[in-house]
């Protein structure tokens, strides 16, 4: 793995020394550069987490990717630069209230001084790393985040200012290596009941807000504006707004019927979810 050209893919030019300032830098910059995307999964291309391939894809073809590929490729970098990373298993909160299963989601464990909460592969979540250790609200702009004990788990929640906690997904400490996933990463490509087979989304953090293009829809947000939302009319416009606004060329663009573009509604629909047994 090469650090160079990956600092370069994410447009980064801070310090890399291992330290907690230079971690939050290297956080934000990866999630407003790397889209989380499914494409592969509706472009025919298989998913291999492979630190090689996974390389291949997100800094020379300058692609995105889902949990697995974005987490584990951002892993690689970081002990590149010297940090002590591990992968954690993770599991996803569904809306009936359950967590899917194991390996459901990957995010990552990064020990300093202190030992932080990483991840650049669950959407649109927290921006910078959270203390790991620290159970009371962590606030991120209008945002908060907290860590919990659960059992024998971690439970990540966040709360909206104005709104109720919910649980975002829960996690152990144990640290795995990518054929932990690979179960998992095959189940989300091939399997009609994960959401990431329902229909593509593409989505990228920006300094103020977030664009996502679920199905043939372009939703843009920004702080203390209204929510913009526009439905794509052809395929040459889709691939035109992959390759303008999220920097992706496909071969040949990745549609999607009207019915199926609205499985993958609204913002923030675009984490990781599952409905796996």
């Amino acid at each position: 793995m090469h650090g160079a050209p990956y600092l370069k893919r994410i447009h980064y030019r801070g310090s890399t020394a291992a330290t907690a300032d230079s971690l939050r830098h290297l956080q934000v910059a990866h999630l407003l550069t790397v889209p989380f995307e499914n494409l592969s999964i509706h472009h025919g291309e298989e998913i291999v987490l492979d630190e090689d391939a996974l390389f291949d894809k997100i800094v020379r073809r300058r692609r995105g990717g889902f949990c697995y590929e974005a987490n584990g490729l951002f892993a690689a970098l970081l002990r590149e630069l010297g940090f002590d990373v591990a992968m954690v298993s993770a599991a996803v909160a569904r809306g009936d209230g359950e967590f899917g299963p194991e390996f459901d989601h990957m995010t990552l464990k990064v020990t300093l001084d202190e030992c932080w909460l990483v991840d650049v592969g669950f959407g649109d979540s927290f921006r910078e790393p959270l203390l790991f250790d620290e159970r009371g609200e962590q606030q991120q702009g209008s945002r908060t985040y907290r860590i919990t004990a659960e059992g024998t788990h971690l439970l990540l929640s966040q709360r909206d200012e104005g709104d109720d906690w919910k649980p975002q997904y829960r996690f152990t400490e144990q640290p795995h290596s990518f054929v932990d996933f690979a179960e998992m990463c095959r189940y989300h490509q091939t399997s009609p009941l994960s959401h990431f087979t329902q229909a593509p989304v593409c989505s990228l953090a920006t300094e103020d807000g977030r664009m996502t293009l679920s199905g043939m829809r372009l939703i843009t947000t920004s702080a203390g504006k209204a929510r913009i939302e526009r439905t794509l009319a052809t395929q040459d416009e889709y691939a035109d707004v992959l390759r303008e606004q999220f920097g992706i060329r496909l071969a040949e663009a990745v549609v999607t019927s009207p019915s199926a573009a609205g499985l993958g509604e609204a913002l923030g629909t675009e984490r990781h979810r599952s409905t796996a047994p």
